[in-house]
């Protein structure tokens, strides 16, 4: 979960809405993540993106390595389908029943420059894990997922059970209220936009939150936590998606 933002807890952190930035949240939400160029000229249209922009838009996206292109398909490229895969893990999180244990990584590697290091932080927070000190990575073990291998060359892994209460811990670890809040002002936000242009907007902006959701057990979190509130009004704005993009390339 980022602590370091610019957007306070209870803002909307809206960011503008470009052709490239349609074609993306198009794709990223299609299942596979590729589309007809004649389906993306008419997907587009609603949010405001003509046929030439979009096609420029297209040829830039080609050249920078974010989407592929096979006669006259568009897909998303091996890096961006890995956003998607993170994205749709976000909004399905794949989790199992606690038993109580944390997962603990301590970071044992030194003399790494400041890029390394801050890439290394950067893999530990997709993770889902938050530092509880210089080095020192927790979280608690209900999530389906195995931590990559490769982390063996610069950490050691545990099994840990903290003596700290559990409630108390996730609150130090994660900034719990504001990201209550910042959902809570999502939900209005997407609740009030009638326009598609706004809509797609609000809802990429709840994709990027639900990114940082920290994914803990129900006896871990405040009371009224929003997670479950704002992953269902994504779905609904899926199934509305429906109607501007093609079934067969939308995913569910």
């Amino acid at each position: 979960m980022r602590r370091n933002v610019s957007v306070q807890p209870g803002e909307v952190d809206l960011r503008p809405l470009s052709a490239r930035s349609v074609v993306l949240s198009l794709l990223l939400g299609a299942h596979p993540a590729e589309m007809p160029v004649k389906d993306l000229v008419r997907a587009v249209e609603s949010f405001g993106v003509g046929g030439s922009t979009l096609r420029a838009a297209l040829s830039r996206m080609v050249t920078a390595g974010d989407l592929r292109r096979a006669d006259a398909v568009y897909g998303l490229s091996d890096r961006l389908l890995a956003r998607q895969r993170r994205q749709d893990d976000a909004v399905h999180p794949r989790t199992r029943a606690w038993s109580g244990d944390w997962e603990m990584v301590v970071i044992t590697a030194t003399g790494r420059g400041a890029s390394e290091r801050a890439e290394l932080r950067a893999r530990l927070t997709v993770l889902r894990l938050a530092e509880l000190r210089e080095g020192v990575w927790l979280r608690p073990a209900n999530l389906l997922r195995a931590l990559p291998d490769d982390l063996d060359t610069v950490a050691q892994r545990y099994t840990a059970r903290p003596d700290r209460p559990g409630p108390e811990l996730a609150a130090a670890l994660w900034p719990l209220g504001g990201w209550a809040a910042e959902s809570r002002a999502l939900l209005a936000h997407v609740a009030g936009a009638d326009r598609p242009a706004d809509r797609l907007t609000g809802f990429a902006a709840v994709v990027r939150h639900l990114l940082t959701d920290p994914v803990l057990p129900p006896g871990l979190l405040p009371p009224h936590w929003p997670g479950a509130e704002l992953r269902a009004a994504y779905a609904d704005y899926q199934r509305e998606l429906a109607d501007t993009v093609p079934q067969d390339h939308l995913g569910a």
